[in-house]
């Protein structure tokens, strides 16, 4: 199999390399938009037909697909993911539950 990463094929390019990430977070972002606001997790955080878990499949797929196009640029998984994670972060289309089990939040028992 053939490296086709572009961090990886030009790992000195970081100025190409943050630009590129930069613009995968702002396209998550306008994406974000064309949806409803989204509760994260539920009960199961792994069920992967939960509404949250198919938006993340769909969006990777398709920013994949706007980066080749946009910059003939192949995005590691680790770049996308991250990318979409910090624009999950960045929006206010999310919504967490109150007992969501996370301990670091103040309001959960």
């Amino acid at each position: 199999m053939a490296i086709r990463y572009n961090l990886w094929l030009d790992p000195d390019n970081s100025a190409t390399h943050r630009a590129v990430e930069a613009d995968l977070e702002r396209y998550f972002v306008e994406r974000f938009a064309d949806y409803p606001h989204i509760r994260l997790f539920g009960a199961d955080p792994y069920d992967y037909d939960a509404p949250f878990n198919r938006l993340y499949d769909a969006l990777m797929a398709r920013a994949l697909d706007y980066c080749e196009r946009q910059w003939r640029y192949v995005p590691t998984p680790a770049q996308l993911n991250q990318a979409f994670f910090r624009a999950v972060g960045r929006s206010n289309k999310f919504l967490r539950d109150p007992q969501d089990g996370d301990p670091h939040r103040s309001d959960s028992r």
